[in-house]
């Protein structure tokens, strides 16, 4: 079955510690409703920088914080199966891509 990636950008962290459980209450919500299909529940990034040809920068230029891996039967059925993610609804993004086996 095709694996796809979810690259979390945007959005913002709670700022009290009781929103902060709030918040990993629904993703782990979501994540329950992914079932089977997470292959992996992946990790927030910490620190980045940019590479290019004109030398490094701090940060990351596509600003993502997070990444998971899902399997599904399309792009699309990938793409429906992210609408439930949380970080939509604290203004962030989730980007899909599909993995091409080598």
């Amino acid at each position: 079955m095709p694996r796809f990636v979810y690259v979390y950008t945007g959005g913002h962290m709670a700022e009290t510690p009781e929103a902060q459980e709030k918040v990993m209450q629904e993703w782990g919500a979501w994540f329950g409703t992914l079932g089977a299909a997470v292959a992996e529940m992946g990790e927030p990034f910490g620190a980045s920088a940019t590479l290019s040809s004109n030398g490094v920068t701090d940060g990351g230029a596509s600003h993502a914080s997070g990444y998971s891996i899902v399997t599904a039967d399309s792009l699309s059925d990938a793409t429906t199966k992210a609408k439930g993610c949380p970080i939509l609804t604290g203004g962030g993004n989730v980007e899909v891509y599909e993995t091409i086996a080598m």
